[in-house]
């Protein structure tokens, strides 16, 4: 039993080989934190189940990494940088949820390192600094009445570049073409424009004279997708 966890390459003046006790205790210390981190990462948040579960065992992997290396951080971020080859198999996330994975990254190498107290304290800092910022709402970009989001659906014989610009002029203090994607085999332009109109209370008559232009195809005007908002 006392050679069963000991590494076959493990000699007598080789570093000590790590004590099983020691390594139960980072493992479930790292995998507790994982867990609270991703409780408060992902409170009020929309996330997937992946992204949740992601984020309760990365500390535990990171951890592990580190301590089968003796703590020779160096050696560590080589060994786990080989994860990385799989990152082009992902969809990328957003500020928030880059954010969090460094978070439980930074947790798992305090654990790795043997430094479980401050491990602790530092899920538990950053933890309430992010519950403070999204209960405080600092930073949140909020949608003034007039900030709207525009679609509209044209024929492929029009120049979508300048149809609307007369009544955006008009209509409009800003406006910006953010998307254009076809549809109905290429027959159809589906446009998204991001406006703020100069007064609430005519969207109905800017939205009949979009009418004229567009063949009465389809056209919505709804509030300002959170979406086209630049992100970090």
């Amino acid at each position: 039993m006392n050679t069963l966890f000991q590494g076959v390459f493990d000699t007598a003046t080789s570093t000590a080989a790590l004590q099983v006790g020691d390594f139960i205790l980072c493992l479930g210390a790292a995998l507790v934190i994982g867990l609270f981190l991703a409780m408060v990462s992902t409170y009020r948040t929309s996330h997937t189940q992946s992204f949740f579960l992601s984020l309760a065992i990365l500390p535990a992997v990171v951890c592990v990494v580190i301590m089968m290396v003796n703590g020779n951080v160096g050696a560590g971020i080589a060994v786990a940088g080989a994860f990385s080859l799989v990152r082009f198999r992902s969809a990328p996330g957003n500020a928030k949820e880059i954010c969090a994975i460094f978070l439980a990254m930074g947790a798992g190498l305090i654990l790795g390192m043997g430094y479980i107290g401050y491990a602790f304290l530092f899920t538990v800092v950053m933890s309430i600094v992010m519950l403070l910022y999204v209960k405080l709402g600092i930073g949140t970009m909020k949608n003034l009445p007039q900030e709207k989001t525009l679609h509209i659906t044209i024929p492929e014989n029009l120049d979508y570049e300048t149809v609307f610009e007369e009544f955006m002029e008009q209509y409009t203090s800003e406006h910006e073409l953010t998307n254009v994607k076809t549809t109905n085999m290429g027959s159809l332009f589906k446009l998204t424009y991001s406006i703020t109109l100069k007064e609430i209370g005519k969207e109905k008559e800017f939205l009949d004279k979009l009418r004229t232009r567009n063949g009465n195809l389809e056209i919505s005007l709804s509030k300002r997708d959170k979406t086209l908002q630049t992100e970090l």
